[in-house]
């Protein structure tokens, strides 16, 4: 059954408690703020919306990436980041006993982590780890690659920190982590058991974890996790932030200010759908407009309409077509209009879509 996009008359910030924040191309991009986040993220705060910032960069140190948040101006506590290092050393220290051995190839964050997960951190494939954590680091060595496959050949639980096949790096585009998982899958012959990095959702039921129990260190007893339903996964990537959301089942909300597009969305496949869609962070603050179906079978939201007609999506906002190819209510529409017919047996490039610039 097709999951069309949900509405809400309360701002997204008072209908979720948490909010489940991607980074680049979200908050920042490289160094720079994304505009309006840092506002937006201020205003869900004060009416009660609590922030955990999810990366797959395992490289970088919590309290970087909090000092980075906090010259936004954001008011941001190392533990509210959580990268997938630190989700690869927790998921080994849900599975194996207390100071267990854990061989690590990865940068330093990822060896602190293992070590703050009550594990002992070992260098040798000799020393018979029980499991070893795959990352990524830029001094990462081939002779790090050999340890891993050697270590799981040898029967350790191989896990890594991300799949992600390549990084942008000022130059160009990089062979990231998943590149090298893969070349030591060659090696060992078998997949690893977990990746700790979006698009499965680990990442979002540790967050979750991770502010209860911030909240009760804070209060000195035993707090639950935010229920589910009440976090929403924000992002800007279709195949990571919102396919984490999907497959864990949280609800979520994509931005337009980083990867994904406006024509992405409409042709997305089921499992790369969101629930929400927002031009930036201000959609946080903000209430959304439940698409409607019409008995012409048509789609409404608000006051555009968007419909298939012989194979072409046609949108209009107020009877102005052109004006509805730039309204974040037409391309709700459209996107429903459109999901539809996909999940119905047609084949999205025998459509013919106008681009919007939303």
């Amino acid at each position: 059954m097709t999951q069309f996009l949900k509405g809400t008359d309360r701002p997204i910030s008072e209908a979720y408690r948490l909010a489940l924040l991607d980074l680049d191309g979200v908050v920042y991009r490289g160094k720079n703020p994304v505009e309006h986040a840092a506002d937006s993220i201020r205003e869900a705060e004060r009416v009660g919306m609590a922030m955990e910032y999810t990366t797959n960069n395992s490289s970088r140190f919590q309290a970087v990436v909090a000092e980075q948040l906090r010259g936004f101006g954001l008011d941001v506590q190392p533990w509210q980041v959580i990268t997938s290092s630190v989700v690869a050393a927790r998921m080994v220290a849900h599975h194996v006993p207390a100071g267990s051995k854990v061989l690590a190839a990865g940068a330093p964050h990822l060896r602190e982590e293992i070590t703050k997960a009550g594990l002992t951190l070992v260098d040798r494939v000799e020393d018979d780890p029980v499991a070893v954590i795959q990352g990524w680091y830029p001094e990462i060595t081939w002779n790090e690659l050999a340890a891993v496959a050697f270590a799981a050949q040898r029967g350790a639980m191989f896990l890594v920190t991300n799949r992600d096949l390549t990084i942008p790096r000022e130059l160009g585009i990089a062979p990231g982590c998943g590149s090298l998982v893969n070349a030591v899958i060659e090696a060992v012959g078998r997949q690893p058991v977990a990746s700790a990095g979006k698009p499965e959702s680990a990442m979002y039921d540790e967050a979750r974890q991770l502010v209860a129990d911030a909240q009760a260190e804070a209060g000195h007893a035993e707090v639950e996790p935010v229920a589910k339903d009440r976090c929403i996964a924000i992002g800007d990537r279709l195949d990571t932030d919102i396919e984490a959301g999907n497959r864990g089942g949280y609800d979520s909300l994509v931005v337009l200010t980083g990867v994904a597009s406006a024509n992405s969305l409409i042709v997305a496949e089921p499992i790369l759908r969101p629930t929400f869609i927002a031009r930036d962070l201000r959609g946080l603050n903000e209430p959304h407009p439940q698409p409607v179906r019409q008995e012409d079978g048509s789609w409404r939201c608000a006051d555009a309409v968007a419909r298939l007609t012989d194979g072409t999506l046609n949108v209009e906002e107020a009877g102005d077509a052109e004006a509805a190819l730039g309204s974040l209510d037409a391309l709700r529409a459209a996107c429903c209009a459109v999901w539809e017919a996909m999940d119905n047996g047609t084949d999205a490039d025998d459509l013919v879509i106008p681009e919007f610039h939303v």
